[in-house]
């Protein structure tokens, strides 16, 4: 009971700090955690590891960030598309990366301010990762195993992975699919209305 109510005012707290979200690193919930979302990886504002199992049973759109790309104004729809879904079970997942023309040259501190200045991005951001397996340096794990599901590693910047409620479906769009293409929401709706 006292367990609860802590993360309930960690959860509130969270929710009325401007750029902050709450994550645990317990997976809240009944819903269990699949094999794609078991990993732990630092959070881009202070590097706090965070599990993803916090979001099992979400739809998980994952997406590669850049500050400095032509595709870089796609936060603000990326955004507005997670404000719009969130209460009905959509998270958005950023991951800076500079694999792709050197876009990301800033520390993680840079970009939060970025992100956060520039967009008002309040979903969940992680530290800056590897990719791409061509880029060299350590693949994020997620990635490797999102390419491995898809059979397609992210080309360039804004690369977007939607990822099914139970884990297992997961659909691959490139960097030029805007988050409000038809195709894209259509893919979204569907995964949204799968229990």
């Amino acid at each position: 009971m006292a367990r609860s109510k802590v993360m309930a005012a960690g959860l509130l707290l969270a929710a009325l700090t401007p750029g902050a979200w709450a994550a645990t690193a317990e997976a809240p919930g009944p819903a269990a955690c699949p094999a794609l979302l078991k990993h732990t990886l630092p959070r881009l504002q202070d590097e706090k590891p965070v599990n993803l199992c916090g979001w099992a049973g979400q739809v998980v759109l994952v997406v590669n960030t850049a500050s400095y790309c032509g595709f870089t104004s796609q936060y603000k729809s990326l955004e507005a598309l997670y404000e719009k879904h969130r209460g009905r079970g959509l998270v958005v997942l950023g991951f800076p990366s500079n694999d792709f023309g050197a876009q990301e040259p800033g520390s993680n501190r840079d970009i939060a301010a970025f992100c956060d200045n520039t967009f008002g991005v309040r979903f969940p951001m992680f530290a800056k990762s590897t990719v791409s397996p061509k880029a060299g340096g350590t693949l994020n794990p997620l990635y490797a195993q999102l390419a491995g599901r898809t059979g397609q590693a992210p080309k360039w910047n804004f690369h977007k992975y939607l990822i099914g409620r139970d884990g297992t479906q997961v659909s691959s769009f490139t960097s030029a699919v805007e988050p409000n293409d038809p195709g894209f929401v259509r893919e979204l709706e569907r995964l949204l209305k799968t229990e």
